[in-house]
């Protein structure tokens, strides 16, 4: 697929236009969660938002460019509630602090499963949105590694690799956990993630 046909067509400057092309995202977004990838077509879009569909390819040249807006922003948004919680300060002790990576995974995932299913799964991926994704694995990694670095409680020989496993068992766990039943109370799942990852970083080599 050329990189072209994701890109949107038009970046809109005035107040009106950024209303008209919000809603035809928050549209998508009900759309790909109700009917999936395959039947969430432009004019299904269109309609929910109440738009002409050639006012949708004003901004728009395909359903795939609007799933690739909404799958990066729902990463980015990912992004940003793990920076807050950096810029709110940890908790002291290690199992208080995987439990805060672990809720806001869910929090991000939770939101609404069925448009993340499709985002994740269907979307399509060019390269720089490829790249965007590998670039916030690997911050997440390091932060990672820094924190479980300095942490007297973590005994695990490489820390590295546990900085590694402990992002992407948390991130890959969490969707699957959501994507199973999303109406599934979440308290055991995070207890046995956190006991779980907490009993790896800190057994002794």
């Amino acid at each position: 697929m050329p990189e072209r046909r994701l890109k949107p067509r038009k970046v809109p400057g005035q107040l009106r236009a950024l209303e008209t092309r919000g809603r035809l995202l928050e549209a998508a977004a009900r759309v790909f969660a109700a009917h999936g990838y395959a039947a969430g077509t432009t004019n299904r879009i269109a309609e929910e938002a109440g738009h002409s569909i050639g006012s949708l390819y004003q901004y728009f040249p395909n359903k795939d460019a609007i799933l690739l807006e909404l799958a990066s922003a729902h990463a980015r948004a990912g992004i940003s509630a793990i920076e807050q919680r950096l810029a709110e300060g940890l908790p002291d002790a290690l199992d208080d602090r995987i439990r805060l990576f672990v809720q806001a995974a869910l929090d991000n995932h939770r939101d609404d499963p069925a448009l993340h299913a499709v985002l994740f799964e269907q979307a399509p991926r060019p390269p720089e949105f490829a790249a965007f994704l590998r670039d916030a694995e690997r911050g997440a990694v390091e932060t990672a590694a820094a924190l479980l670095g300095a942490d007297p409680t973590v005994t695990v020989a490489d820390v590295p690799m546990a900085a590694f496993l402990t992002v992407t068992t948390i991130e890959s766990s969490v969707h699957r956990f959501i994507a199973r039943d999303p109406s599934e109370p979440t308290d055991r799942f995070e207890n046995e993630l956190v006991t779980m990852l907490v009993r790896y970083l800190t057994t002794p080599p």
